[in-house]
């Protein structure tokens, strides 16, 4: 049991044997590893704090964090608050915070999504690709003209030769955003035409026959509007975590 260093020590956390002061929490919570999540809760209670909802907007919002929560009797509720040490007072400041911090990404990044989709546009444009990958130079040429020239399925040669888990679908891999294949894949598929088959290249250990089934050009629609307003909240949310936890530690080491 910790012994109190002062007349007044007052713990504010039992745990077994052990009594923890108000002075202990910090330094727990930064040795566990527990002090950013923390501070990021706390960054987004002050940047809610001046956001007000109506009280039929308070109703919604508790309803809808207990939805989330797949909560749909009393007893759920009950068993929900006891095993998080919660009371009915915690969980409605839960859920309303839910809609406050809904309400402060919208009313603080939504003019910006547009301008920031332009930006992000050529990562999230998608594609339908068909992909045969070997190593073997030699043979990824003779597909390629087998293709070509010959007029073989492209598909019923990439089920066969193919050296990837592409070659289960007939070398057809997508719709996927072109940020995710190899760059020098993505470069060639940002530049192709739907059809267009090209020859071998060298992409890292692989050589790869591609050819470029569809493109699927992103639309700002209210998913990817949701998407990149997330974006730009937890970007900020970090640089403000970040610098919380550099200004502390500074503190601590004058």
């Amino acid at each position: 049991m910790t012994t109190p260093s002062t007349p007044d020590f007052s713990p504010v956390l039992r745990i077994g044997p052990q009594e923890l002061a108000t002075t202990d929490v910090v330094p727990l919570l930064r040795r566990y590893g527990l002090l950013p999540a923390l501070v990021k809760e706390l960054v987004i209670d002050q940047a809610t704090a001046a956001v007000a909802l109506t009280p039929e907007q308070a109703t919604q919002a508790v309803d809808q964090f207990l939805q989330l929560n797949q909560i749909t009797s009393p007893e759920q509720r009950q068993n929900f608050l006891n095993q998080r040490g919660l009371s009915e007072a915690d969980l409605a400041f839960l859920g309303e915070r839910a809609q406050k911090l809904q309400q402060y990404k919208l009313d603080t990044w939504g003019p910006k999504v547009e301008s920031y989709f332009l930006q992000r546009k050529s990562h999230l444009d998608r594609v339908l690709y068909s992909l045969i990958r070997t190593r073997e130079a030699g043979l990824a040429q003779e597909l390629f003209f087998r293709i070509q020239d010959d007029g073989q399925p492209f598909a019923d040669l990439a089920r066969q030769y193919s050296e990837g888990q592409e070659a289960q679908t007939g070398g057809l891999i997508g719709p996927v955003e072109l940020s995710v294949p190899h760059p020098a894949l993505s470069r060639i598929l940002t530049i192709s035409q739907p059809g267009q088959l090209w020859p071998p290249t060298r992409v890292g250990e692989w050589f790869v026959v591609v050819r470029l089934e569809k493109f699927l050009p992103a639309r700002l629609d209210d998913a990817t509007r949701q998407r990149l307003t997330d974006e730009l909240f937890n970007t900020w949310l970090l640089e403000q975590v970040q610098t919380a936890l550099n200004d502390n530690a500074s503190a601590e080491t004058e």
